[in-house]
């Protein structure tokens, strides 16, 4: 477990109360999050983990400076692209933007399609060392040996409430259970218990985004039309001429590996805008699948403004947040 020190304040807390709007790229979080920042008194804080770096905006499809200027934004531009930037390091950095928002009497809007960041604010951090080699190999061979459903069963005898969310064919997180049980004697759903006990904010509204799927990858098409157009190839020719190489995680991302490999001419310019167009359409996807398995989310379309703006009302409201921010 790692433990990261939060003053009691922000779990405690309750009356500028924190609010999330999350979904997939493309599919509006940028628009609603300003109108709901003006109209309840709030300062955005990005939830994105290529937002924190500095010299990547086109890409990373950070807020404009004109709109930074209409609401605050926390944690954009925090890290060089040649920093090591963690799960534990934004944590860390969101407590410091949370408590300066609330001190001066608002209430933060984390904004974001990171899933993995609005997990460590919202239920801790949960760390294991490595698993020992002999515990994993072992597992695996049983499961070859004796099949999923008969791990999956003996991991309900031990654990039931992580059997419970892992379906029996995932056997990615079905070995993890399993694996975490026996190197450290503790099962999978205690250690996020315990991770939950010091999260950063155990209560957020979470509203969630969504398109009918053609028409969100009609928009992702079209916003990588845009960023072509904005100069997405100079901004990751200036960062590889500022001395960040394409072997930085950052310049792996979606958006930049496809504007370095274009460079080191492995793919023609169409062939590169179509490539990323894809990828992106699939990374959509799989932010959609994570979110998913979030049950807290209400899901709405970015058009629904008047029935977000009730939801969110309601929730300051039973939360105590002062008349003036509503």
């Amino acid at each position: 477990m790692l433990s990261l020190t939060i003053p009691l304040f922000f779990v405690m807390n309750l009356h500028f109360p924190a609010i999330a709007i999350i979904g997939p790229t493309g599919v509006g979080k940028t628009a609603l999050s300003l109108a709901v920042a003006e109209r309840f008194g709030c300062e955005i804080v990005s939830v994105d983990s290529m937002q924190v770096y500095r010299f990547m905006d086109i890409g990373t499809a950070k807020a404009s400076l004109a709109e930074r200027a209409r609401v605050p934004h926390h944690l954009l531009d925090v890290a060089d692209p040649d920093e090591e930037y963690s799960v534990a390091r934004y944590i860390e950095d969101a407590a410091v933007a949370i408590k300066g928002i609330r001190q001066r009497g608002r209430s933060p809007l984390l904004v974001g399609g990171t899933g993995l960041y609005l997990r460590g604010l919202s239920e801790g951090l949960f760390e294991m060392p490595p698993c020992p080699e002999p515990i994993r190999q072992g597992l695996r061979e049983r499961l070859a040996r004796e099949g999923a459903a008969a791990l999956h069963a003996e991991l309900a005898r031990i654990d039931p409430r992580t059997a419970a969310r892992i379906h029996v064919n995932d056997t990615y997180r079905l070995l993890r259970g399993l694996e975490i049980h026996q190197a450290t004697g503790v099962s999978w759903s205690a250690h996020l218990a315990q991770g939950r006990q010091h999260a950063l904010l155990q209560d957020i509204l979470k509203i969630g985004l969504t398109w009918e799927r053609e028409f969100l990858y009609q928009r992702i098409n079209q916003r990588v039309g845009q960023m072509v157009e904005q100069g997405l190839l100079a901004e990751v020719r200036a960062l590889l001429d500022g001395g960040y190489g394409p072997e930085l995680k950052p310049m792996q991302a979606i958006g930049y590996r496809h504007m370095v490999e274009h460079l080191q001419g492995l793919r023609d310019w169409p062939a590169t805008v179509e490539l990323l167009a894809r990828d992106t359409r699939r990374y959509a996807k799989r932010q959609y699948t994570w979110f998913r398995r979030d049950p807290a989310i209400h899901w709405f379309e970015p058009v629904q403004e008047e029935k977000i703006f009730s939801l969110i009302n309601t929730y300051l409201v039973e939360h105590g947040a002062p008349a003036n921010s509503l």
